[in-house]
């Protein structure tokens, strides 16, 4: 079964104030392969006109780095930043593509998410339930013969591999975010802990909720004790991915200190997103998060984190 929408969620001023000069570090808009509600340049008004101050460029196919410097350009007062992510449209794990990126500016490094060995939705064996919009075109290149090896960033060792740790050493030469993409718990942990024994500043473990992370709160305060912060997105529980209440136990064991919240959003049948943005708030203030917390998770960390 395809992804399918829920209900909207009612909007009070107070979440729309807790969110005013908040940064969302994954959108997916067009131009995209994928069908998109919004393109970039339209989004940049959309959060203009919100008071937000700007958002990361996500596609999992395509680098996104050189169209952000243009929306930047296009509507001041916005910052659109790009991103990478180390499918096999950009070479998998390559450093040419990732050193390209870092001397391009680009903001994010996402590991492997639909080629992940970690990845089942878009493989003919994976599940069918709550398919994301992606799968259909995995499967449609399977079905053509393109389908490379699944990518992990482990050796036969269970250790982080040399390839990824190539990856790590460019991405702290130039001061990127690694994020963890779609890699599984036992990748992600490894991956934290080598990249913080190898210095990296800034790791970001995407989503942690979605189901193939589906990271327990325990399992999310350990790598947060590592050094990491703790990315969760909003389409993950509106589309019914994973319980609400769950998240919100992962939020109040890690703190929102170390958390950064994202929507996700752009998908065609989904909410716009900086009212998703704003709804995401809602759902926080509403389970007995003060406006402050929100603020921290929305704003504060978000901006310290790309800066």
């Amino acid at each position: 079964m395809a992804e399918t929408a829920t209900a909207p969620i009612a909007i009070s001023d107070a979440a729309w104030q807790a969110i005013e000069g908040g940064y969302d570090l994954q959108v997916h808009v067009a131009p995209d392969v994928i069908a998109r509600r919004i393109d970039d340049l339209d989004l940049a008004k959309e959060f203009l006109s919100r008071k937000l101050k700007g958002f990361v460029l996500k596609s999992h196919y395509a680098p996104t780095y050189e169209r952000a410097k243009v929306v930047t350009k296009a509507v001041p007062g916005i910052k659109a930043m790009g991103a990478i992510t180390l499918n096999h449209s950009v070479g998998g794990l390559n450093p040419v593509a990732l050193e390209i990126a870092g001397r391009s500016g680009n903001k994010i490094v996402w590991m492997p998410t639909v080629d992940a060995e970690n990845e089942k939705a878009g493989r003919s064996d994976g599940p069918t339930d709550k398919l994301p919009f992606w799968a259909k075109i995995q499967r449609e290149l399977s079905a053509t013969g393109i389908a490379p090896p699944p990518l992990t960033v482990l050796d036969s060792n269970g250790k982080v591999s040399a390839a990824a740790r190539g990856c790590l050493e460019l991405i702290k030469k130039h001061d990127m975010i690694l994020a963890t993409g779609h890699l599984s718990k036992k990748e992600i942990r490894e991956l934290v802990k080598t990249a913080k024994e190898m210095g990296l500043k800034r790791v970001l473990v995407t989503h942690a909720e979605f189901p193939s992370q589906n990271m327990t709160p325990d399992e999310q305060l350990e790598v947060a004790n590592m050094g990491a912060m703790i990315e969760h997105c909003f389409t993950t529980m509106y589309t019914n991915k994973a319980p609400w209440d769950t998240y919100y136990a992962a939020v109040r064991k890690v703190g929102p200190e170390r958390i950064v919240l994202s929507t996700d959003l752009g998908q065609t049948i989904n909410p716009p997103i900086s009212e998703g943005f704003a709804m995401f708030a809602q759902k926080m203030l509403d389970a007995g998060f003060k406006s402050d917390a929100v603020r921290r998770m929305c704003v504060t960390n978000p901006t310290d984190l790309i800066s």
